[in-house]
Parts: structure tokens; C-alpha cells; sequence
């Protein structure tokens, strides 16, 4: 099936009707896929144009297969299915900053999508842990589930759940296990049209495992080093003989540990939801998702005064046996979508969530000295937070210029509600060769300052996409914000309370985008887009923080090929950003937590290149990308030091099918980055690029039972992942490590 016939399918008005036989999750297949050598020839020439003559060539000689009449109308991609049923490394449409699904072609911005497989052919147990091998991601290396993840030199600071935000703040372990969530959809780039207080660095949408109509499930287990255990389990089916109510209940228990003495990792998620058909044309789905957290935090390794990196034993702790962190977050989803007789298309959802976390640890606070010494320090916090978000919207396909066009039109609304106790204490000097962590004596947190804050915003969007011609696409739209932030900072000791606050109303952010069509397989895009981004925190003066205001320009090409199975995709991008807030720093590399400061203006350029898809029996997902960042004014950005002008990641898999190898398959890959480096105070660290080789095999029993051998840095290479301070959050990246699972599916 061509492209362009998906393209017309996808965009025909009127209501979406199937006779004969519904479509039904679960029921969906991928296009036949051509044989495995045909990928040779699609990575080589995926991003040079496919000749149509010998397209229309191929069309004429294939054998003609009769259909059932099929009445379409309406946009297809609504019924979007989930990666788990149509299997690979790849889909071809997605839903992160589009409201509705659209094409990976149609969507003018840098889209990656992890597919059910992918996560778990690579074991992945939480966000962190996969971003770490994603092109185009950088993360700052720290306990599985506390990691900062970052895209084009910005931290990811929200992830949406069916595009509905929460905050995500590693100092705060909000970051997600993927037990419950069929795909990961990432967007490089601002999208303030639907996420207006975004990231620049973009939106990163988790879509929830949803029921199926056939009865399923499946139990899993691994065990690997240092004790790292997953457990879980996963049964969803209709729960009634019309099919009209179906349920899914995912759970699962892991420890995710590293190779660090006395570290432990536990996280613990259960989720469960429910698709109720209240006709044939709306469909309610409620659900709820609680994951904890208990973990041993290890701090990473001081340095040398002069920014000189140690060798250290990789199994080396530099804590308290007592440190502990906890953090318990519980989501709550509702989810309402109606089909019109006019193929108008309208969905209202909310996303409440609640959030509390508490961690009291130690670590190195200050350089190591000539004789080995180095001060100890702690941080303590009890954290509470409570957010709301709610989204209405409508889109509607339309018939103008001889083409079928599309409209989305919506409201939302996002309440986040913040109170903590923060505090810091030093501890005494130790010496790195005779520290105990038993010799540590306990003694209660104790807490210096309470943070208040309430963050609210009302949205009005409008997009839409316009065709001039069959290969042309304009999209346009903009957002009216209405803001109100409040904020409170009280020391607690002397009971004295700075406030500050702010209000915005009706501040309007733009979109634009193009997208053209070459020919089948391959469309030239471009498109501007910006964030405005009130901040809550407060400079040394107690008042707030200017907001950040920020644009990015992006041009590109993508493929699509095989109906999908393939996409590939080249693009450029420039970021302009003024007023970033950034913590200080005193001059032992410490952060002065009482206050923040505005980091001036700056502006980060870049390429980027990535295939990803399935072949038959290879699974290919490869990226690189290539980023430099320029300070135009004020201070540096430190953050941006971290950030490697080169980064490589490419992942693939084989499954052999005949003779005795039959369900046997074999993955590979390598991830790598060039070097980075951060200064403060005139004292630089300086981590050399690396390259890390990983490998899996894996086998097929039968239909039911498979098993797994997954082995991580296979050359056992040691290497630094981050560089923090002279005092502390340098962080190796794992040695050589394995992880054995079998999985049964019925």
C-alpha cells in the first residue's frame, strides 16, 4: 500500500465505518514485510528518492488480492493501534504534540517512538533507563528512576501520560517505570501550541497499555548482577460477552541496583484500567497507577581540587549505611472520546496525580585533599505534591481547494501544587582510604527552610492544516495562556516568609509548520515553534525569576517505506533561550540551594539523523547527532558543558526461522558519545567520549515460553557517564553486566 493512499485514507470526512468486521485492538497486522536483505538497501538509500516509475513497475507485476468493500471515513489514525499488536521496532503515526494521531511524515518536528518491543528486547525498567540508549538523549547518570533527562541541551521537566502533564524532577524520583505503557513517544523541540510551558528541549508522552478484546497475559521474569531481579505480570481481556467492557491489569516488582556497595533499588507498579463502550461511537476508559520507590541513593565520587577525575573501585560507596530515599506516586486517568456522524472527532481527559517523597542521605561535599580527606555532607526533604490537568479538544476534517483538510480545536487546563521541607548539613571530614559507612552515627533530619508553590494555567488552542495541493501541507495555529503563580519560601528558624507571585493573561504563542511531499516515501518539512515559561523560583532577592521565553527553527526530511515498517529521518534545528533559571554554585562546586539565578540568553544548533523499523526479521533502531551550544549572554550555562557535541546510539536484532536455529534470535548494538566536560569557579572536569557495546540472544521454545540472555557493556569498557563537582556526582557508567528472563504468554 502506498503512501499516498494512507495519506488520502487517513484524511477522508465523515464518521470512520468498517463494514463487515470491526477493527478491534488486538486484531491488527503489519503489512507484509519484504524479505530480511531488502533492509541492506533501505538503510543504505533510505534518504535518497525511490524512482516511481519502478515503484509503478513493481505495482503492475504484483498479483491482485481481492478485498471486502471497505467504507472509510473519517480519520483512520483515531483508531491508532498500540505497538504491542502491530510488533517491531517501528509505527508510523504518533500522538505527541498533535492532540490527534498523525503520520510521522505529517508531524513537522523530530519524533522518536519506542515500540513495546524495543523496551523490552533491551530490558528497560524505568524512563532513565531507556533514554540513556535513545538518539539524540543525554542523561545525567544516577540511581535507575532519579536520572535527568535531557534533548537538545534541556532538561525534560514534565512527561505526559495519553498527553495529559505532570512534572518529572529527578532530585524528586518522579521519573516512571514503562511496566504499564505500551510506547514511549519523545519530541525533540518546544511545542508551546498544546504544551505551552514546556522544556525546550521537547515533550516525552507515555501511552498507557490499554484492554483487548481477546483474552491475554503474560508472566516474566530475570534475574542478573549485583542481585537485579524484574517480576512481572500482565492479563487484559473483555470482561462481558458483547465485549463492551474490557479490563488489563499490569503488575510488577523490581530491584534495579547497581554494582555499588550497599546500594538497592526497589520500585514496585501496579496499574489498571478499564475501556467501557457506551455506544458504538464513545468510548469511556478510567484507570489508576501507583509505583513506589525505596531506594539506598549512592552520590557518585568527589574529585581532585583541580578537576583532576580518581580511578576508583566501580563498587566503591562514599555514603551512610542509613541514607534511604522514598518516594510514592499514585495517577489517576479518565478518559472520555466520541466519534461524530460528521467524522468530527472530540475527546475531554484528566490526569490527577499525587506525589510524596522523602530522603535523607549523605555524601561528599567537598574535593579530596593531598591526604585523602574530603568533608561529608547531607541532604534531607519531605516532599508533597498534587497536580491536576484536564484537556478538551475537537478536531474535524474539511473539504477546501479540492483537498481534505483538518482543524483541532481545544482547552486545557494544569494545577500544580507544591510543599516541601528542604535541608542540608555538613558532617565532618572523613579520608576516602579508612571511611566506614557503619562508623556514621544516625541522627534526625532536620529541615531549614519550607517551599510553597502553586502553579495554575488556562489554555485556548487552535491548529490547523491546510492543503493547497495533494503534496502540500501548511499547518498554523497558536495559544492563548492565562498564568497564575504564587510562591512562598519560609526559613524556619526565624519564621520569616518572602512571597512572590505572578500573572499573565492571555499571552499568545504561535505555531508554524510545512510539509511537502517529494514523491511516495519521502517529505521535506519545516516549522517554528516557542515556549513561554513562567518560573517559580526566586533570585537572591526573593522576587521571582523573569519567565523564559525561547524559539526554535527546525527543517528536515523524512521516509517512510513499507507502509511504515521503515522511517527515517534528517534534520536541522536552531534554539534561541533567554532567562533560564540555573542554581549557583559556591566555590567548591556545592549548590547554593536558597535562591536561583537567570543564566542569560543563549543558543544551541544541530543536526540529527535516525532510522528505525522492521524488516521481516531485523529490528533496526540507529541515531546520531551532533549539537553545539554558543552562551550570546550572561552567565554560562553549566548544563550545557554536559552536554557531548556527538552522540551515537544504534540498537538492532535478528530472528532466524529456519532449520535447527529457528527462534533463535541475536541483538547488538553501541552507544557512544564524544567528550564533555563542566567548569565551575575556574576548575574544569573533563570526561573522555566513549563507546559501549551491548548484546542479546534470545530464544523461542515455543509459541508460548521464550528465554533471554541480555549482556551490557560486553567489553567491560570503564568509563565516566557524568561529571558533577570537585565534591561530588561523578558518576562510571556499569561494568560488565547480565541479566537472564524467560517470559510466558497465554
Amino acid at each position: 500500500m502506498s503512501n499516498d493512499f494512507n495519506k488520502d485514507e487517513k484524511t477522508m470526512l465523515g464518521a470512520m465505518t468498517m463494514k463487515n468486521t470491526p477493527l478491534k485492538l488486538g486484531h491488527y497486522s503489519k503489512p507484509h514485510r519484504l524479505p530480511a536483505y531488502s533492509v541492506i538497501m533501505i538503510t543504505a538509500l533510505s534518504f535518497a528518492p525511490f524512482s516511481r516509475h519502478a515503484l509503478a513497475e513493481a505495482v503492475e507485476t504484483a498479483p491482485t488480492i481481492r478485498l471486502q468493500t471497505l467504507t472509510v471515513e473519517g480519520n483512520a489514525l483515531y483508531e491508532m493501534p498500540a505497538s504491542e499488536s502491530t510488533q517491531g521496532y517501528s509505527v508510523d503515526s504518533a500522538t505527541v504534540g498533535t492532540k490527534t494521531p498523525a503520520a510521522l511524515r505529517d508531524i513537522p518536528q523530530s519524533i522518536t517512538v519506542l515500540t513495546n518491543d524495543y523496551i523490552e528486547d533491551r530490558g528497560f525498567i524505568n524512563l532513565d533507563d531507556a533514554a540513556k540508549y535513545t538518539p539524540g538523549l543525554r542523561t545525567l547518570s544516577n540511581d535507575s528512576g532519579r536520572s535527568s533527562i535531557f534533548s537538545r541541551g534541556y532538561e525534560y521537566d514534565e512527561y505526559n501520560i495519553d498527553g495529559l502533564p505532570a512534572p518529572m524532577q529527578s532530585i524528586n524520583g518522579t521519573l516512571p517505570s514503562l511496566s504499564a505503557f505500551d510506547r514511549v513517544e519523545i519530541m525533540r523541540g518546544p511545542s508551546g501550541l498544546f504544551n505551552s510551558t514546556s522544556e525546550l528541549g521537547g515533550i516525552i508522552n507515555l501511552v498507557r497499555k490499554r484492554p483487548t478484546y481477546d483474552t491475554q497475559g503474560s508472566l516474566s521474569a530475570s534475574y542478573g548482577s549485583w542481585g537485579r531481579y524484574n517480576l512481572e505480570a500482565d492479563v487484559a481481556g473483555a470482561l462481558n460477552t458483547s465485549e463492551s467492557l474490557r479490563g488489563r491489569l499490569v503488575a510488577s516488582q523490581t530491584d534495579n541496583q547497581n554494582e555499588i556497595d550497599q546500594n538497592t533499588n526497589d520500585d514496585q507498579s501496579f496499574y489498571g484500567t478499564l475501556d467501557i463502550d457506551l455506544d458504538e461511537s464513545t468510548l469511556l476508559s478510567i484507570g489508576a497507577l501507583h509505583q513506589t520507590k525505596s531506594i539506598t541513593p549512592a552520590n557518585g565520587f568527589p574529585a581532585y581540587s583541580d578537576g583532576t577525575l580518581i580511578d576508583w573501585d566501580r563498587s566503591t560507596f562514599l555514603g551512610s549505611d542509613w541514607n534511604n530515599f522514598d518516594a510514592e506516586t499514585t495517577d489517576l486517568f479518565f478518559d472520555l472520546t466520541h466519534q461524530f456522524d460528521n467524522g468530527g472527532y472530540g475527546r475531554v481527559a484528566v490526569r490527577s496525580s499525587k506525589r510524596d517523597t522523602e530522603y535523607y542521605y549523605t555524601y561528599t561535599g567537598s574535593a579530596i585533599d593531598s591526604d585523602g580527606n574530603t568533608r561529608l555532607s547531607s541532604t534531607q526533604r519531605d516532599y508533597s505534591q498534587t497536580t491536576l490537568s484536564a484537556d478538551a479538544s475537537y478536531s474535524q476534517p474539511f473539504s477546501a481547494m479540492g483537498q481534505v483538510n483538518e482543524f483541532v480545536v481545544g482547552t486545557d487546563y494544569k494545577n500544580y501544587d507544591t510543599d516541601y521541607r528542604n535541608g542540608a548539613s555538613s558532617l565532618g571530614t572523613i579520608n576516602i582510604n579508612s571511611f566506614d559507612s557503619s562508623d556514621v552515627a544516625y541522627t534526625a533530619p532536620t529541615y531549614s527552610t519550607r517551599v510553597e508553590s502553586e502553579e495554575q494555567e488556562i489554555g485556548l488552542y487552535g491548529k490547523v492544516t491546510l492543503r493547497p495541493t495533494e503534496r502540500l501541507a501548511l499547518i498554523s495555529g497558536g495559544r492563548f495562556s492565562w498564568y497564575d503563580l504564587d510562591n512562598s519560601t519560609t526559613t524556619l528558624s526565624s519564621g520569616a516568609t518572602t512571597h512572590s507571585d505572578y500573572n499573565d493573561s492571555a499571552h499568545f504563542t504561535p505555531y508554524a509548520g510545512v510539509v511537502f511531499d517529494l514523491n511516495e516515501a519521502h517529505s521535506l518539512y519545516a516549522s517554528y515553534s516557542e515556549v513561554f515559561k513562567p518560573q517559580t523560583d526566586t533570585d537572591e532577592n526573593g522576587d521571582m525569576i523573569d519567565p523564559r521565553e525561547g524559539q526554535q527553527i527546525e527543517l528536515g526530511i523524512k521516509g517512510s517505506y513499507l507502509g511504515g515498517d521503515i522511517n527515517s529521518r534528517l534534520s536541522v534545528f536552531q534554539l534561541t533561550d533567554k532567562n533560564r533559571s540555573a542554581t549557583p554554585y559556591d566555590s567548591d562546586g556545592n549548590a547554593i540551594t536558597d535562591y536561583s539565578e537567570a543564566t542569560g540568553k543563549t543558543r544551541v544548533t544541530g543536526f540529527e539523523a535516525e532510522v528505525s523499523g522492521s524488516i521481516n526479521n531485523w529490528d533496526l533502531l540507529a541515531g546520531y547527532s551532533y549539537m553545539d551550544t554558543e552562551n550570546l549572554s550572561g552567565d554560562d550555562n553549566s548544563l550545557f558543558m554536559l552536554m557531548p557535541r556527538h552522540t551515537l546510539s544504534l540498537w538492532s536484532t535478528y530472528n532466524l526461522t529456519h532449520g535447527q536455529l529457528n527462534g533463535l534470535s541475536l541483538g547488538a548494538g553501541v552507544t557512544g558519545m564524544s567528550e564533555f566536560y563542566l567548569e565551575r569557579a575556574g576548575t574544569r572536569l573533563t570526561a573522555p567520549g566513549y563507546a559501549v557495546v551491548d548484546a542479546k540472544v534470545g530464544y523461542e521454545v515455543n509459541d508460548q515460553l521464550s528465554l533471554s540472555l541480555n549482556i551490557n557493556n560486553l567489553f567491560d569498557r570503564k568509563y565516566y557517564s557524568r561529571v558533577g563537582s570537585v565534591a561530588t556526582f561523578n558518576f562510571y557508567g556499569p561494568s560488565r553486566n547480565v541479566m537472564a528472563g524467560l517470559t510466558y504468554q497465554f
